[in-house]
Formats: structure tokens, sequence, C-alpha cells
């Protein structure tokens, strides 16, 4: 464990006092790989990465907790040591963010819908407020479930409500056995099929579609695996090579995600493929579809919205804001949580919502 323990936090209550004595905004930053995820960047950078290190493991309880500037790499190197992992799959776009980042972004991977999103993995949390008090919420344990809430409401919140200072994270066993599928099916064919084996007793654990390939990995106990193998067929993909790829899609690392417009979309898993006039790259089982090179006029929100979704600008030009315009109610909502939470108006100032 690193860090100069109490002295850090101290130093971080002075910055945030002088903050918010002056009115201005603090940019809280750990290493720095989602600069591009959000509406803005504003305010003095707080740096958060010295505040490290794993503070407690209990591979028996499936608990561990760690400090916001504590890499993820960290944090997954020892929980491979005891054949555990984060089930969620949080990205890591080809560099290495601190779990603090992957909690406040609250980001999640192809294992998404069959195993939870990140929210779901957030046990407790201790929050940092503008006033310089330290706020704990929930527990170390699956049974405590005190101020369970507001651990999620900090999970996706991109900083705006406080600095989250510690996180306990649920983990979960790796799976015994894995195997990879391909199969060449249409766009079409490959969501009605991800939908059709979803509510079969197939282990499933990622499903993704692109350029024509379908691919599918299976996750659990080995006959289990063998059996849904030989039930949906395909060609297998074996070891490294189907590593490699769903690690590609997990952090980004796919060519589509170096496209300089690119739109994130969020529909019911059994929407039919939208009509943008651009071939997407479908994951989660059809419940995730991106979209490269679109054209500027056309109106993907509006798309998405029909299909019952929503769409996020990943990046390049975002008409509207990045994120989905929030219904009135719901933007209420969020500045009654700013206000509460960050009454100083300094925490990310902008990254969530223009004008929080």
């Amino acid at each position: 464990m690193s860090g100069g323990g109490e002295a850090v936090l101290d130093q971080w209550r002075s910055r945030i006092a002088a903050a918010a004595a002056a009115g201005t905004s603090l940019r809280l930053r750990g290493a720095g790989t989602k600069d591009f995820y959000g509406e803005a960047l504003e305010g003095e950078i707080l740096d958060l990465g010295a505040w490290r290190g794993i503070t407690a493991y209990e591979p028996s309880e499936l608990v561990i907790t760690a400090r916001c500037g504590t890499p993820l790499s960290e944090l997954e190197t020892e929980l491979g040591s005891r054949g555990q992992m984060l089930a969620f799959e949080p990205p890591a776009f080809g560099a290495d963010p601190t779990i603090g980042g992957v909690v406040a972004a609250g980001l999640s991977g192809p294992r998404r819908p069959y195993a939870g999103a990140a929210r779901d993995f957030v046990l407790g949390t201790q929050l940092l407020s503008a006033n310089g008090e330290l706020l704990r919420f929930g527990g170390r344990v699956m049974k405590n479930v005190a101020g369970f809430d507001v651990s999620r409401l900090l999970c996706g919140s991109l900083g705006i409500l406080g600095v989250i200072t510690e996180v306990s994270l649920k983990v979960l066993p790796r799976p015994r056995e894995e195997q990879t599928l391909r199969l060449e099916l249409s766009a079409a064919a490959a969501v009605e099929a991800f939908n059709r084996w979803a509510g079969q007793p197939v282990p499933l654990s990622a499903a993704a579609w692109q350029q024509g390939i379908a691919m599918l990995r299976l996750s659990g106990a080995a006959p289990a695996v063998r059996a849904a193998c030989e039930r949906i067929g395909g060609e297998r993909v074996l070891g490294e090579a189907a590593d490699a790829w769903w690690s590609a899609l997990r952090h980004c690392r796919l060519p589509l995600f170096s496209s300089e417009a690119l739109w994130r979309i969020s529909v019911p898993a059994a929407a039919a493929p939208l009509t943008l006039g651009a071939e997407p790259l479908i994951d989660w089982g059809g419940a995730l579809r991106w979209y490269a090179g679109i054209d500027a006029q056309t109106p993907v929100r509006a798309l998405a919205r029909a299909a019952g979704g929503t769409a996020l600008c990943w990046r390049g030009p975002a008409p509207g804001g990045r994120f989905q315009p929030l219904p009135a109610a719901v933007l209420a909502l969020h500045r009654r949580l700013k206000a509460r939470f960050d009454n100083a108006g300094i925490f990310n100032r902008g990254r969530l919502l223009a004008g929080l």
C-alpha cells in the first residue's frame, strides 16, 4: 500500500476548501484514461492517483476494497492470483485507469448483460464531500446493504458529487471453462439468435457481431460449455485468438473505436438494426450498438428513441451534448442531488451535465 496516509486527505481538504471559498471548479483526475468521456473538462486538476492501495481483500467473501488511485491492473493481478475477477469487465482503453475512475465512469464490458453492470458490484464507498467530511455508504460484505443505493448512485456520476476515496467491490470466481464460437450471420439474424439463446439454458458470457460475423463466449462448468458448443455449432476460436478479440472489444481497441465520429446506442436487446446508414458493431447480445461514420444530418437520437433506447456521442461533433438529454423531472433530480452532495458546485463542473 502506498500514499501518504491521512496527509493526502488533508491536502485534498485544503484544496477543496480553497476552491469552495473562491467559487472555482476542481477537475478530479485519476489516470486520465477517460478525459475524452463526458461533456466538459473544467477547473484545476485534483490528482487522485496518490491515494492508492488495496486495503482489504477477503477471497472467501468475494469482496475487495481499494483506495481510489489504485490502478485497475493492480486489482486484476491480485484477483487473478486467487482465481477471481471483476465480472463487469471495465474497459481500460489501452491504458491503466484507477479504480476510482472505473466506478465514477460506471462503464461495463461484454459480460455486462450476463453478469451485471458495474453498479451491481459496488458494495460500499467512501466519499469526500465539498465540506471536507468523509462520508461512508454501504459496507464490505454483501449482506450489509445500509446506504447501498448511494454507492450505486456514485457509480456513473463522473465525480460531480465528490471524491470517491475508497470502494468495496463484489468479485466473482473465474469460470472453470471458456469457449468462443464464430458464426457467419447477418446483423438481424445475429440479434434474433442472441436473444433466443439468452432465453435458453446456455452459459453465455458475451455475444457480439461485426461485419457478418457473430462471436459468442460461453463460460461456466466444462460439461455445460461443451454441451452448448455442440448445440450452437459454428467454428471454435481457440486460446489467445479468442482472448485477444474479447480483450479488444472490452477495451475499445477494435478499429471502429478509432473513428473520429462514433455513437454508442443502447436499445432493447431484441431491437431491429437501426437505419443509420452505417453498419454497426453490436455488443451485449444486441443491447449495445456502435456506429461510426454517420452523416451529421442523421437524427441519431430520434431514431434511438423510436427504438426504445438512448444515444451517446462517444467521439466527434455532439449536437445537443454528448449524453442523451434528460426529461425535465430527471434533470431536476440531478440538480437536487448535486446541491445536496456538492453545495459549493466545485466538483467536475459540467462533466456529466452542462450547468452542474
